[in-house]
């Protein structure tokens, strides 16, 4: 029988005695792991742990460090304290009235403003009344101008298959003829309804007068109102920027070609093949505004200079950080900040909130603004504006034989004259349609003036008619050229698209294109949608209009989906329908795929529909910001200038929401302000606020950060 062995024994036997030397593995140090249950970090927590605040705090300090110095000298020159304090106050007194006298000499005028629409550039001091307005245009040398290159002219026609010309009536296809037609009738017994007299046969006389027109022709020097043309002299110049660039005749020699850099709100990726082509256009554009609008022709002086530039409300990151990154480096501002659109219009108004409808040329935007902050969830952008009306009426006229047939929206002079027919033709005043007698002078470069009469009946109002009924606009080639070559800004950790969002953008997308359903093993179809709570079937129609009473203020899960199909349909026409998709609740910052995988979907929808659409997501079933917001609905931009639009847009809104008829209204600028100029004249007065404006983003920020900065210095969740 073995004995119980000790303990050395069974170190030494089972080979567990240690020989090492107590020597660690490794010279490096250890550090304990830490307990997960209670550690803390300020990281991020302190003021003086950003860049922006520290700048400020190191100013201060400057300050006092400066005073006591100023402080110490006097007493060593054997002064007294009380002499010193004496003087030091009225030094401090006289420095005061002297910087006060100053800035109230230079407030604003050390400010450039800018904001760049899809048609047109407002660039001015924000110390002025009104900003220059320029096309937001450039021209370059070409082999071909823009029309020659465009095999079909705008609008396009339909043609024979031997290449002749078809009849007016069947020259945009059927789905433009039906629509038309239909909403011909529509006007007419509308009038009827509201008692107003129509004649039966005003389409044929409107048809057959201007059938038989025949033009006027007038000598160039007998035509007291025509147009200086830009020359092209032998040395052409190899740009030419502005109201300049639309005045060279398509015929010169050399040719020159017009790039538009914005289209639709966006970047025109559409026209270009270049990204860096397409900013350096829109720099070449602001620096010659610059230098001829504002008289800055040095830019050494511009270093000397601050800029506030306006971004849209639905804007794109990847387009903001561009155009920062040209302000800071290629301008050398001093300092530059951004604002945006609806906040300014209501900064240039006056308004702490309102419903801010911007229509502009190709885009419209709408947001609702409450002590001074965008409503993030209510936010929409739509794809078209005043030009689309203005194609519109053209072909309008066009199918009842305008007597200038070969009107082609391509060529230079043509754009010009529908856009100066437009403003003066077109109405929504119901009591002005009726059928008129109007004329107009075509001016070519180098050929006579030709006088035009024609007669139009209900086409003035129903181009702008097109605000309501979208369908009627030409959508076809809006998205041709997206994402080509500007790629979506994406979150770099989970690759995910971090543009803001919008639940209003959301539904009406949805409404647009809905989401495509799945079928269930069970054979139930289920909408491919991952919120959790019950939502009413998509196919029952539920109005948007009465949506407001039914918004649940409670925030819903996200909604997540399949990307679109690829084909999309326009919308239709008058449609009121928005399904409930979730609630209007969700944050900003919740990504919904439904929007991200849905990009490729063309806005467009009905504008009073929109309007309520954006009103209830931002009121959340408060029934008393309901009737705030519906009472302080403010139409600015230059599309928005058609006459007798804002009431006719008020009583359309009161008959989709009896209920609020009393509250709704639709106001205009104070002061009778341009309504294009709204925006501007917001951001100039943003500009101005250098006391309580910490969104200045200044050169040593940007050396050291980029546009990082933004997410600390834009008023809005950027």
């Amino acid at each position: 029988m073995v004995g119980k062995k000790s303990g050395k024994a069974l170190l030494r036997d089972e080979g567990l005695e240690r020989t090492d030397n107590n020597m660690e593995l490794s010279s490096w140090p250890q550090i304990a792991a830490i307990n997960q249950k209670n550690y803390y970090t300020d990281y991020l927590k302190r003021d003086d742990q950003f860049l922006a605040f520290r700048l400020q705090n190191e100013e201060a300090r400057n300050k006092m460090t400066k005073t006591a110095k100023d402080r110490d000298r006097a007493l060593a020159m054997g002064k007294t304290a009380d002499m010193v304090e004496g003087d030091m106050e009225m030094d401090g007194d006289a420095n005061m009235e002297e910087a006060e006298e100053v800035q109230a000499e230079t407030v604003g005028s050390k400010v450039i403003v800018i904001h760049v629409g899809s048609q047109n550039l407002r660039i001015g001091l924000a110390s002025d009344a009104l900003p220059k307005t320029i096309p937001m245009v450039i021209a370059r040398k070409s082999p071909t101008s823009e029309s020659e290159d465009r095999e079909q002219p705008n609008p396009k026609r339909v043609k024979l298959d031997d290449g002749s010309p078809t009849e007016p009536e069947k020259m945009f296809g059927p789905e433009f003829s039906t629509q038309y037609t239909s909403m011909c009738s529509d006007l007419k017994a509308h009038m009827r309804l509201n008692k107003r007299r129509t004649l039966p046969n005003s389409k044929e006389m409107v048809i057959n007068y201007n059938r038989r027109t025949v033009p006027e022709n007038i000598p160039e020097h007998n035509d007291p109102m025509r147009i200086d043309w830009t020359e092209i002299q032998d040395s052409a110049p190899e740009y030419v920027v502005g109201q300049q660039a639309l005045r060279i005749p398509d015929s010169s020699k050399p040719r020159y070609k017009l790039y538009w850099p914005i289209k639709h709100g966006v970047p025109n990726e559409k026209d270009y093949n270049n990204k860096r082509l397409l900013f350096l256009d829109m720099s070449l554009i602001f620096e010659d505004a610059i230098m001829n609008q504002l008289g800055l022709t040095s830019k050494k002086e511009w270093s000397q200079f601050s800029c506030v530039f306006v971004i849209p409300d639905l804007y794109e990151r990847s387009y903001v950080t561009q155009v920062l990154e040209m302000l800071m480096r290629e301008f050398s501002f001093a300092r530059s900040c951004f604002i945006q659109e609806s906040l300014a219009a209501t900064f240039g108004a006056g308004f702490t909130s309102a419903c801010v409808v911007d229509i502009g040329a190709q885009k419209t935007s709408i947001c609702c603004v409450e002590e001074g902050m965008c409503i993030e969830n209510s936010r929409v952008n739509l794809k078209y504006g005043g030009y689309d009306v203005t194609e519109t009426f053209i072909k309008m006229m066009l199918y009842d034989h305008f007597p200038y047939a070969e009107i082609n929206l391509w060529r230079r002079y043509d754009f010009l004259l529908a856009e100066e027919l437009k403003k003066n033709v077109c109405t929504m005043n119901e009591a002005s349609v009726s059928v008129q007698l109007f004329d107009f002078h075509l001016r070519v470069a180098g050929q006579d003036t030709w006088k035009y009469t024609f007669k139009a009946y209900d086409e003035v109002h129903l181009a702008p008619m097109g605000y309501f009924q979208p369908s009627i606009f030409d959508n076809i080639e809006k998205l041709e050229g997206r994402r080509k070559l500007i790629s979506r800004s994406v979150d770099i950790y989970d690759g995910q698209p971090n543009d803001p969002v919008s639940a209003a953008q959301s539904e009406i997308l949805t409404e647009i294109a809905p989401l495509p359903t799945v079928s269930q093993p069970n054979g139930e179809s289920q909408s491919n949608s991952l919120d959790v709570q019950a939502t009413p079937s998509r196919s029952q129609q539920v109005n948007a209009l009465s949506r407001v009473q039914e918004l649940d203020a409670t925030p819903h899960s996200s909604v997540a989906g399949s990307p679109a199909p690829e084909v999309v349909g326009t919308p239709q026409a008058g449609g009121t329908g928005t399904p409930s998709f979730g609630g209007p609740g969700q944050g900003a910052s919740t990504r919904a795929p439904v929007i991200e995988d849905r990009d490729d979907i063309l806005p467009v929808f009905p504008l009073d529909n929109a309007i309520l659409t954006s009103i209830a997501h931002a009121a959340r079933s408060d029934e008393r910001k309901i009737r705030d917001f519906m009472g302080g609905i403010m139409v600015v931009g230059g599309g928005s200038m058609i006459n007798g639009l804002h009431p006719f847009l008020e009583e359309r809104l009161q008959q989709l929401r009896p209920g609020f008829a009393k509250e709704i209204m639709i106001g205009t600028p104070p002061r009778e302000l341009d309504p294009q100029v709204v925006v501007w004249k917001g951001a100039s007065v943003f500009g101005k606020l250098n006391a309580t404006n910490d969104s200045w983003i200044g050169q040593l920020e940007y050396d050291r950060l980029g546009h990082r900065l933004l997410a600390y210095k834009c008023m809005w969740s950027y």
